[in-house]
């Protein structure tokens, strides 16, 4: 199976690649997708450069899945609207893609990459690179990436006997349905 990892931001969003054959986990690819070049007034622009960005990661990697990180509540509300409305794009270009999506706060991520749920940055890149055997250390918004990925190999098993067990999934289509009209 081949996971995308996604560290959403409005700035610059990492993304990170693994294969899971059984329990081992393989490097694939990691990066950035930067709108750190257009103004930052031009909300809808970026959006589109982060939904454009990651629908060229699915066309070139071809993941089977992906993993994104839950918005958390900062102290300035603004900033935490501006990063779920570029979460949204990025998630609408995974559905885009027919990507099933799974989630993972920075906690649940941090506790299955370092066991530890406040591990900071450093903690995390090294962590990455000792799990997938890099040669250095990756940049920290692909490290929060890939650990979203390895978060999802080591989870996702669990989690989707548990959705199974609850029946919870797939009941409703959710699709477009005409309103009144004149």
């Amino acid at each position: 199976m081949r996971i995308l990892g996604i560290d959403p931001g409005l700035r610059t969003t990492g993304f990170g690649v693994v294969d899971v054959y059984g329990a081992d986990l393989t490097y694939v690819a990691s990066g950035t997708i930067s709108t750190q070049h257009l103004d930052t007034k031009a909300l809808p622009a970026r959006l589109k450069v982060l939904f454009d960005g990651i629908g060229e990661v699915v066309q070139r990697y071809q993941p089977d899945c992906a993993s994104i990180e839950i918005v958390f509540v900062n102290v300035n509300p603004q900033s935490t609207l501006l990063l779920g409305q570029a979460r949204g794009a990025l998630i609408t270009a995974l559905v885009s893609s027919h990507l099933p999506v799974a989630e993972y706060t920075a906690l649940q991520m941090k506790q299955a990459v370092v066991g530890y749920g406040r591990a900071d940055k450093t903690q995390i890149q090294e962590m990455v690179r000792r799990l997938l055997t890099l040669s250095g250390l990756p940049g920290s918004d692909a490290a929060d990436a890939l650990g979203l990925a390895i978060t999802h190999a080591h989870a996702g098993k669990a989690m989707a006997r548990l959705a199974q067990a609850d029946g919870v999934g797939g009941a409703g289509s959710g699709k477009y349905k005409a309103g009144r009209s004149r």
